[in-house]
């Protein structure tokens, strides 16, 4: 089964071993972040660094200034972690070895831009915004996330992309040092806690007959028993099913406007896979979609595995001929991921329909996972 490893440019560069080091994991392919939120990555086989940290969300190559050119809102070039065009000269290193490279870009997930233009993020029902959060449902940040999308998935050599956070984002996200877990949230309380209550999601709302002042009163309402340590309340469904007719436009919106325009940028052939996540509810990085529609709209997705292969069948049974399903394994066993049982995991999966496998993280995995990903021999 066709397998693509993921990287940073940080894991490449400066270290002459890398390249040849993910070929022999069995991987044909590449996928190397080009656009990234802030992280502090493990490098554990670097000879010049163990950690390397990005202080905020940014390109990895010099961006076009042509391409910006009159925007309020543009991408940050990275400090001294992916200085110069990081991610074209990791990627020049790579298919040198003979992989192929595709993108990786991060698109709602940018805690410097709420930071500089806070009315840019999203605001939940008590009034709190989310810095690290992007509203998709502002004009000005779709503009931003499409033409990032454009510039960011098309990089030069890359032979397609891999779309993440084209969606929602709201709470639930590691935010520096995080303390959130005093109340347990379950699915749907975290939800209600990524609903936004900016001016445009207002105004949304109200396009679908909800009243925003109501609707938060109500949000606030069916969180109060989760704060004594409780259930959400019982008219969590009814909610559910009110807001996700304007949420799920809203992202139906964003994800065909950045795959049309990754697709104008990258010209015939380029492969568009969005990380995706079939409950349409779900927020962050594996953006919640409705699954036969985005089947319709990229070439395939990239779905979240390490808790069990079951969030693949929706898309396999809705996918047609050709598309991409492609199983996002974690092999970094610190991460909880169980590069021990790639072939079992690898052989679920294809079961229920994934057609591709994505590993997760080849540049933050031990020295022993990555033994134990080449010794399951189901990589190609």
């Amino acid at each position: 089964m066709k397998a693509s490893a993921f990287l940073y440019p940080w894991d490449v560069l400066g270290d002459p071993d890398a390249p040849a080091r993910s070929a022999d994991l069995g991987v044909r392919q590449v996928t190397l972040a080009s656009a990234y939120h802030s992280t502090r990555a493990l490098t554990p086989r670097h000879p010049r660094h163990r950690i390397v940290t990005a202080e905020h969300a940014a390109v990895l190559y010099p961006p076009d200034e042509l391409h910006w050119q009159g925007r309020e809102l543009r991408p940050y070039p990275a400090g001294p972690w992916a200085p110069g065009d990081a991610y074209g000269e990791a990627a020049e290193v790579l298919a040198a070895a003979g992989l192929d490279v595709h993108s990786w870009v991060v698109l709602a997930h940018n805690s410097r831009m709420g930071a500089e233009h806070p009315e840019t993020s999203v605001v939940n029902a008590y009034g709190d915004r989310y810095p690290w959060a992007p509203c998709i449902a502002q004009p000005r940040v779709r503009a931003y996330l499409v033409a990032l999308a454009a510039e960011a998935a098309a990089r030069p050599g890359a032979g397609g992309t891999e779309l993440e956070s084209c969606g929602w984002y709201g709470l639930a996200h590691l935010h520096a040092h995080d303390k959130i877990a005093g109340a347990a949230l379950d699915g749907t309380a975290e939800y209600l806690m990524s609903l936004c209550f900016c001016v445009s999601c207002e105004r949304g709302y109200s396009e679908v007959g909800l009243d925003a002042g109501e609707l938060r009163v109500r949000v606030r309402e069916a969180l109060e028993p989760v704060w004594r340590g409780g259930p959400v309340g019982a008219s969590d469904a009814e909610l559910l099913a009110d807001t996700l007719e304007f949420r799920t436009r809203v992202a139906r919106e964003l994800q065909e406007a950045a795959v049309a325009a990754v697709r104008e940028r990258g010209g015939p052939g380029f492969q568009v896979l969005l990380h995706a996540d079939p409950r349409p509810e779900r927020c962050g990085a594996n953006a919640g979609v409705d699954a036969g529609h985005v089947l319709g709209v990229a070439d395939g997705v990239v779905v979240p595995c390490a808790g069990g292969p079951d969030l693949l069948a929706p898309f396999a049974a809705l996918g047609s001929p050709g598309a991409v399903v492609a199983a996002n394994l974690t092999v970094v066993s610190g991460m909880g991921g169980r590069p021990g049982d790639l072939a079992g995991d690898a052989a679920r999966a294809a079961a229920l329909g994934a057609t591709e496998l994505r590993l997760y993280h080849a540049g933050l995995a031990s020295g022993a996972d990555l033994d134990a990903v080449r010794r399951a021999g189901v990589l190609g």
